[in-house]
C-alpha cells in the first residue's frame, strides 16, 4: 500500500467514504472492521458532527463527512504527488504523466498527441487511463490521474478547467447519404434514417435524446453501442452516426464520410475540456503536455467540416473553438 500522510482517523475516514462500507474498507487496509469503526467514532466525537449515516447497505455520507471528503480528497492528493516527488528525486529519469480521456479520445487524438510529446521528452513514462465520463472525474478527484481530457455539460465540483472549447455534435454519414448534401440538419431529417448511436451515458447521446424529447420525436437505434469507435466504420448506404469533428476527423478528412452540424440548439451546447484538480499543483512536465494537449485541440479547431453558414457569431468567438 502506498505511504499515506493522512492521521489514520481520516485515512480510514477516506476510505469508508470511497468503498461506502466500513467492510470493505478494511480489507482494503488490511485491518479489523472494528478498528475502522472506532476510528470513525473517533473523529466524529473530535469534530463533534456526524460525518455517516449508517445503512443496512453500507454507509451514506452526511452533509458535513460530504464537506469532509472534498477536504479529505484534496490533501490526499497533494500528499500522493510530494511522495511520488520524493521518490523521483532517488529514482533518475522518473518522469511521468498520468492521463485519462473518454473513449471517443483514444482511438486516434489522444494517440497523436501522446506520440508527439514523446518525441520532445523521450524519457517521459505517460499512463493513459480510458473510461466513461464519470469515472473519468473521478480519476482526477481522487489524484490518480494528473490530466483528464472529455465532454462536459455541465461544471464539475472539484474539478479545475485547464482549457474549454465549444464541441458540438455532428451527423457522420456516408458521403453519398442524401443529407450530406444539405449545410446542416436537423434531429427530425436524421431520425428517418437508421441511426448508429453510443450508449445513453453519453453526452452526445444525451443531448440527443433531450432534442428529440423537446420535439417529440421518437426513434429505435439500428446499432446500439458502448463504444463509439466501432460506430463509424460501419456506416454505409443511408446510416447516420453521432460524433464530434475529432472523433470523425480522419475519416471525414480522407473523404469516406461526411459530417454535417444539427440546427437544434441543444446539440451546440457540449464542451470539450481539458480538467485537473482543484488545488493541486501540477509538475513542470504535467504543465508542459498541458500546453501540448491544448495546442492540438485548438488546431482542430480551426478546421470547418460543414459548419453552417452564419453558426460562427461573436458569442462562439468569445466562447472558444468550435469542432
Amino acid at each position: 500500500m502506498p505511504i499515506s500522510l493522512l492521521s489514520l482517523p481520516l485515512r480510514y475516514f477516506l476510505e469508508v467514504a470511497r468503498a461506502g462500507s466500513v467492510n470493505q474498507a478494511a480489507q482494503r487496509l488490511h485491518v479489523a472492521g472494528s478498528a475502522v469503526s472506532r476510528q470513525l467514532g473517533k473523529l466524529e466525537g473530535s469534530l463533534g458532527v456526524v460525518l455517516f449515516e449508517r445503512q443496512a447497505r453500507g454507509m451514506s455520507l452526511t452533509e458535513a463527512g460530504t464537506r469532509l471528503l472534498a477536504h479529505a480528497n484534496a490533501h490526499d492528493a497533494q500528499a500522493l504527488e510530494l511522495v511520488e516527488q520524493l521518490h523521483d528525486l532517488s529514482v533518475q529519469g522518473a518522469l511521468r504523466v498520468r492521463l485519462a480521456c473518454t473513449e471517443g479520445f483514444a482511438a486516434s487524438f489522444m494517440p497523436l498527441v501522446m506520440s508527439g510529446f514523446r518525441q520532445v521528452h523521450p524519457q517521459v513514462q505517460l499512463q493513459l487511463q480510458v473510461a466513461v465520463p464519470q469515472e473519468v472525474s473521478t480519476l482526477v478527484l481522487r489524484g490518480e490521474v494528473d490530466l483528464a481530457l472529455k465532454y462536459s455539460v455541465a461544471p464539475e465540483k472539484g474539478l479545475q478547467v485547464l482549457h474549454s472549447a465549444i464541441a458540438p455534435i455532428y451527423a457522420i454519414m456516408p458521403v453519398l447519404h442524401p443529407l450530406a448534401r444539405q449545410h446542416s440538419v436537423s434531429v427530425a431529417d436524421v431520425v428517418r434514417y437508421p441511426l448508429l448511436l453510443g450508449a445513453g451515458n453519453t453526452t452526445g447521446r444525451q443531448l440527443f435524446d433531450l432534442s428529440c424529447a423537446v420535439q417529440g420525436v421518437r426513434y429505435v437505434p439500428a446499432v446500439e453501442s458502448n463504444f463509439s469507435s466501432a460506430l463509424l466504420p460501419l456506416l454505409e448506404g443511408h446510416d447516420v452516426a453521432l460524433a464530434s469533428y475529432l472523433t470523425a476527423a480522419r475519416w471525414v478528412e480522407a473523404g469516406l464520410l461526411a459530417a454535417r452540424p444539427f440546427d437544434e440548439a441543444q446539440l451546440q451546447q457540449r464542451r470539450l475540456q481539458v480538467l485537473a484538480a482543484q488545488g493541486r499543483s501540477p509538475s513542470a512536465l504535467v504543465q508542459q503536455f498541458t500546453q501540448a494537449l491544448v495546442a492540438a485541440i485548438e488546431e482542430y479547431g480551426k478546421r470547418k467540416v460543414g459548419r453552417r453558414k452564419g453558426a460562427t457569431n461573436e458569442a462562439t468567438k468569445r466562447a472558444g473553438a468550435v469542432f
